[in-house]
């Protein structure tokens, strides 16, 4: 009996602290924790950041994907693709290739 006597002793001299103690243990768990409210803010970032890409990823399939319709069925865009990006012509035409001049790096003459 002396035991727990000594038992309630301790606990009305130290149980207040001891309260305050655990208290502040399980708001620092849940706030700084691996399973917390900072955890939780990141990972809800981490979510909107992914939800981003992939509305931009659907986004770009979309334009892809009119894209191939497109070159399935636009006889004009293809022969524009043809002549543009390859350098075809059709029988007959010839291409007559203008050279390009490189940038002149040097300010223009100035008249005195």
């Amino acid at each position: 009996m002396a035991f727990a006597d000594d038992l309630k002793k301790m606990l009305r001299r130290y149980g207040r602290v001891l309260l305050v103690l655990v208290i502040i243990l399980l708001v620092t768990d849940n706030v700084f924790g691996t399973h917390g409210f900072l955890a939780m803010q990141r990972t809800q970032k981490e979510i909107d950041s992914v939800r981003r890409d992939l509305d931009r990823l659907n986004r770009e399939n979309v334009e892809l994907d009119e894209q191939v319709k497109s070159l399935k069925t636009d006889r004009k865009l293809i022969e524009k693709i043809a002549r543009d990006e390859y350098g075809l012509a059709r029988p007959g035409e010839v291409i007559i290739p203008i050279p390009q001049r490189p940038p002149d790096s040097s300010p223009p003459a100035t008249k005195p």
